[in-house]
């Protein structure tokens, strides 16, 4: 006869992120971000000059080739792969709180806690953007057909003067809409999370997740602030990312670092 070992129940774990922040906490995350952005102001403007000049890089070829039909999706999916990009700037603010020494060079050249998950992350987000672009294409299609898209000249006239471009503008504002809610909830503290501590990338990407849905209030603000300011970078022609995309990094670091108590 086998005798089994008696094993105790798991015991809960207590509950280490808080959940009873308000929208007001989204202006101190900018607040404190733009202190550590003022910090060694030098190594984020570069940092923000550096994703400025991908980021025009990237226009100029999509013009280039002939694919200025998928700019304003592409921009879009800008905010879905942003978290990853800016992962030198939660290292930066990190280092900042821990009083070690900051540069460019430790910004680009980072060792996250978790290793290659990190990258993982990165390849999912990034395969949610291209999701998102030929879910937008779809969108098109669906309305217009095989008309061919009218450039950027012409392309207000056809949305705003139309019963059909508004039919699309809504629809295809649902489902972006949809792509940006789930991206956000994801990466918002999963790429933070992964830098500092040794976990996988389901994990960080869950309990990201489950953060934004515990706090939603103070979230959907901090959403609206990032919106706000990625509009003001674009309507500038995106040389604002320059300032904005460093300012909204750290400021990202800090809304991580106030879920914990």
């Amino acid at each position: 006869m086998i005798v089994l070992p008696a094993v105790a129940p798991p015991l809960p774990r207590e509950n280490k992120w808080k959940r009873d922040l308000t929208p007001a906490d989204a202006l101190r995350w900018l607040a404190d971000g733009w202190h550590d952005f003022r910090v060694h102001m030098g190594a984020s403007l570069a940092y923000g000059v550096l994703v400025f000049l991908v980021s025009l890089g990237i226009v100029g070829g999509l013009f280039a080739y002939g694919h200025d039909y998928i700019l304003f999706p592409a921009l879009a999916g800008f905010m879905v792969v942003g978290p990853i990009l800016a992962v030198g700037l939660y290292e930066k603010s990190r280092r900042i709180m821990a009083g070690e020494p900051v540069s460019l060079l430790r910004m680009i050249f980072v060792r996250p806690a978790s290793g290659p998950q990190i990258l993982f992350t990165g390849l999912l987000l990034c395969l949610l953007m291209l999701t998102w672009m030929r879910a937008a294409i779809i969108v098109y299609a669906l309305f217009f057909g095989v008309t061919p898209f009218p450039g950027l000249d012409h392309v207000a006239e056809m949305l705003f003067t139309t019963p059909t471009g508004w039919a699309m503008l809504v629809v295809g504002g649902a489902v972006g809409a949809l792509f940006a809610s789930f991206s956000f909830a994801i990466s918002a503290f999963s790429i933070p999370m992964m830098l500092t501590e040794r976990v996988d990338a389901l994990t960080a990407m869950g309990s990201s997740f489950a953060l934004v849905g515990s706090n939603l209030p103070v979230m959907l603000t901090w959403g609206a602030i990032v919106l706000a300011l990625f509009l003001l970078s674009v309507a500038t022609g995106l040389i604002g990312l320059i300032i904005v995309f460093p300012l909204l990094g750290h400021g990202t670091w800090h809304a991580y670092k106030a879920m914990k108590p």
